[in-house]
Formats: structure tokens, C-alpha cells, sequence
């Protein structure tokens, strides 16, 4: 018995004594669909962005520990105040961090980290999230104190990575594959996270000051 007729057959009987129709019906829909690759690139990336939009309580306590590690070493160096701009607690990476599958990767040569270009790229992307210019300030003010707007700065606490410190920063592949070490790709994922999360840049950045992190 070939295996169509033994499917045609295990279908019959469901619809006969089980009252199966509907199960039967998809069954069959199932198996006239052709059949496509378990995971494409683009799946891949999604499993490993996770959801934006949640609050993950894991990394938001590995943030508030950082915090934290951040505020002990400036009272044991006898420092004060918020300077944010020594960025002792981001360490800039050689190589690019892997995570979640992705092996780590170098950066494309003579691509040195360019602020100024980030920005200016960030400003042009938010008005497709629906940002106004009068949330730009909100947007370097976070940026610059999270990372400098420095594609390769990784948290030396959490490990969160890339211009706007994701964690871990293999959640960034849901904007692209290269979240590595393309600052655009970066930015927009930031931007989505910010969005769905926060709301607006003036949101994440009221957070932040309250807490400490976004």
C-alpha cells in the first residue's frame, strides 16, 4: 500500500468514528502545501531578536547591575557626579561579539567608528519610526550617554552591545544580519526597540535618567 492511499485510508476512519472532519480537512491542506526551509535567514533573525517590545526581566536586572557596578567603582576611584563621557563603562571592541549562533566578526577594514556620521544617520531614520525633530535631543542625550554612539562599545558589566547597548546584542538581528558591525542596522533597531517600548526617545531618556538605563 502506497503511503497516499494509507493516508487516505487513516483519514477516512478519523472521519468515520472520530467526527474528525475539520482535523482531517487540515491534514490534507497540509500535505498538498509544499514544503518550504525549516529556518531562511530571515527566521533566523527573528528567533534570535526576541520581542522588542516586552520587558525582559533578565537583562533588565543584568542593566541595573551594571548601573550599579558603575556608581561602586566611581566611589572607589573617588569620583563624583555623573560624568558620562570618560565611558569607563563601555570597553570598544576589536572584533565584533558573536551570541545566539553568530560567530564573532571583524570589522570591515578602515571602517573606524564615526559619531558623527551615527547621528546624522539616526536623525535621518526617525521620522519613518514616527519620531518628530523634537525628540532628537531626547536621542543623542541617550545614545551618547549609553555608548558615545560608538557601533562597537559593549557594556564591561552587562555585556550589552552597539550604539544603543542592546542585550544581548544578538537581539539587533531582527534589523539586519550585519547588526555586528553596521552602525544603520544598529540605529534601526534602537529606533524599534525605543518605539515599541518607550514610546518615544524623550521616553526612554526620562527612564534613564530615573533609573539609570533603558
Amino acid at each position: 500500500m502506497t503511503p497516499k492511499r494509507v493516508l487516505v485510508v487513516g483519514l477516512s476512519a478519523v472521519i468515520l468514528f472520530g467526527g474528525g472532519g475539520f482535523t482531517a480537512y487540515t491534514a490534507i491542506q497540509n500535505a498538498n502545501t509544499p514544503v518550504k526551509p525549516v529556518f531562511e535567514l530571515d527566521d533566523m533573525a527573528a528567533i534570535a531578536s526576541g520581542d522588542l517590545y516586552t520587558p525582559d526581566p533578565e537583562a533588565d536586572a543584568l542593566k541595573a547591575a551594571a548601573v550599579q557596578a558603575y556608581k561602586a567603582k566611581k566611589l572607589k576611584d573617588g569620583r563624583a557626579g555623573g560624568d558620562d563621557d570618560d565611558y569607563t563603562w563601555v570597553e570598544v571592541k576589536e572584533r565584533a561579539p558573536g551570541g545566539d549562533g553568530f560567530p564573532p566578526a571583524n570589522f570591515p577594514p578602515g571602517s573606524d567608528p564615526s559619531p558623527g556620521s551615527n547621528k546624522a544617520v539616526a536623525k535621518a531614520m526617525m521620522g519613518s519610526f514616527g519620531f518628530g525633530a523634537d525628540q532628537w535631543g531626547c536621542l543623542e542625550s541617550l545614545w551618547h550617554k549609553e555608548s558615545g554612539w560608538n557601533e562597537r562599545a559593549m557594556n564591561r558589566s552587562s555585556g550589552a552591545y552597539g550604539i544603543p547597548q542592546s542585550l544581548p546584542g544578538s537581539k539587533m538581528a531582527s534589523a539586519g544580519a550585519d547588526w555586528q558591525t553596521n552602525a544603520a542596522t544598529q540605529i534601526k533597531w534602537g529606533l524599534g526597540y525605543i518605539k515599541g517600548r518607550y514610546g518615544s526617545p524623550c521616553g526612554a531618556w526620562g527612564h534613564s535618567q530615573r533609573v539609570g538605563w533603558y
